[in-house]
């Protein structure tokens, strides 16, 4: 199993379909795991629910796919904030952090109206303080980081493999755990 981990807009969508898609592995994205289970968009949830009640809906979902689901996970964003899921994702899959900077996000979500988190007047100053919280915790959930800034998705899907190639040769057995 291998989860990806990162700040809204950093990628890990993308780079989880064509990362999935080069090891023959099935591919999900835990957000629309969730909109398929709410029947709704996860803003339209968040404007009515609330974040916290989205949490708790969030982390029931993380659990199923890391339990029932074989393949490449894409998380949402604030995945991380609650302990159980930084914890249960480490343990059940090898997770890469795609690191990308708030102004990189930024420019790459700035027209997006889709992020209910960066509906804001000042989504640049959300986007940092999102960072500043976020940050150490997807360190702590990460096995390894993977720095976005603007390679193209497939030099990011290459760096992953390799990385996988490198801790097989370290531990020869990581991947039979988590991967056929």
């Amino acid at each position: 199993m291998l989860a990806l981990v990162g700040l809204p807009g950093s990628g890990k969508s993308t780079v989880g379909r064509q990362l999935a898609r080069r090891l023959q592995l099935n591919f999900i994205d835990s957000d629309q795991a969730i909109e398929e289970r709410l029947g709704c968009s996860i803003r339209e949830f968040f404007e009515v629910e609330g974040e916290e009640r989205f949490r708790d809906i969030e982390t029931q979902v993380i659990h199923k796919l890391l339990n029932d689901h074989y393949g490449v996970i894409s998380t949402g964003g604030g995945s991380v904030l609650r302990e159980m899921n930084r914890q249960e994702l480490r343990s059940k899959a090898k997770v890469f952090y795609l690191r990308a900077t708030p102004e990189e996000v930024f420019r790459r979500l700035k027209h997006d109206k889709n992020r209910p988190l960066l509906q804001v007047g000042d989504p640049l100053t959300r986007l940092r303080d999102i960072y500043r919280i976020r940050d150490p915790l997807y360190y702590e959930t990460a096995h390894h980081v993977v720095e976005t800034g603007r390679p193209k998705i497939g030099n990011m899907v290459n760096n992953i493999i390799a990385q996988l190639e490198r801790d097989q040769y370290a531990d020869p057995y990581p991947l039979k755990k988590s991967l056929p």
